[in-house]
């Protein structure tokens, strides 16, 4: 004998799943639908914000913003402590061919310090607010030495290598004079990548950007008076100041990159952030 209800059940279940499923392609539509401009221009809105370092995400936000026609101009909105040396050049240099197709437009916000002053570097004219804090113009590389912690419990490491630096920033024995050497060399010539960018972009004297690249952090005010961005003002002066630029008297703002949450992608960051602090931090040179 037949089941009625099994069957209504599964039935149920089916449309439930194909109504679902029509639900999600009918928001994702309406989603797309929002961002299309029927012929009204678009300022785009590039959010650096937090530690920087995987720029794969940004690097396509600013491919984005470069080809999609309808975007005028850019603000980079940042708020940032700094972050990896080589995530901070990718930035800059994408930003920078940006801005020979559109004008971009830096806005900072609480803070864009060390590598986040360094991608603002990429912009046709930099806002700060007065108190915004900016500047810390260095690099700095922390080895931590678990060695006598490690020998308490009991855990002891053999180590085999192809060279006499290979294991530079091990954390079961302290640095050698000569590996502390090797690094100070190499956090110099990074340094001087830092000195040399700022002083291009700025239009500073190599000399001047010198005696200020010793870690210090400066607010907008103190940044203005040294040339270190253009102008004091808010979010929406910068957006003002694309406008004037584009030659475009409104437009709609589009944020960027896409705020994409999920579990996985939360612990996926997690983890990433565990692994840096006690693996990948002996060659995480930070701006």
């Amino acid at each position: 004998m037949k089941r009625p209800w099994l069957v209504y059940g599964l039935a149920f279940v089916g449309g439930l799943v194909v109504f679902l499923f029509v639900l999600s392609f009918i928001l994702s539509f309406l989603i797309k639908l929002k961002d299309i401009d029927f012929g009204k221009p678009q300022i785009g809105v590039l959010e650096i914000k937090g530690v920087i370092a995987d720029p794969e995400e940004l690097l396509r936000a600013i491919k984005f913003l470069k080809e999609k026609e309808s975007i005028r101009g850019v603000v980079v909105r940042i708020d940032s402590p700094g972050g990896s040396v080589g995530a901070s050049q990718e930035i800059l240099e994408e930003l920078k061919k940006l801005r020979t197709i559109k004008p971009v437009v830096v806005s900072m916000g609480n803070i864009a310090a060390s590598g986040g002053f360094y991608v603002s570097l990429g912009g046709n004219q930099t806002f700060a607010l007065p108190g915004t804090l900016t500047g810390s113009i260095g690099v700095v590389l922390q080895v931590p030495n678990l060695e006598k912690l490690l020998k308490k419990l009991g855990v002891e490491a053999e180590v085999i290598k192809s060279g006499e630096y290979k294991d530079t920033g091990s954390f079961y024995r302290p640095l050698s004079p000569k590996e502390k050497v090797y690094l100070q060399e190499k956090i110099k010539i990074i340094h001087e990548q830092f000195i040399k960018a700022i002083a291009k972009e700025r239009k500073l004297s190599e000399a001047k950007v010198r005696e200020l690249a010793d870690g210090r952090i400066f607010t907008g005010e103190e940044a203005l008076k040294l040339g270190l961005i253009d102008k004091l003002g808010s979010f929406w002066d910068a957006v003002e100041e694309v406008k004037r630029l584009a030659r475009i008297k409104e437009a709609k703002l589009i944020y960027l990159p896409e705020k994409k949450v999920s579990f996985w992608k939360l612990l996926e960051e997690k983890a990433s952030g565990l692994a840096e602090s006690f693996y990948l931090k002996p060659w995480f040179f930070p701006y």
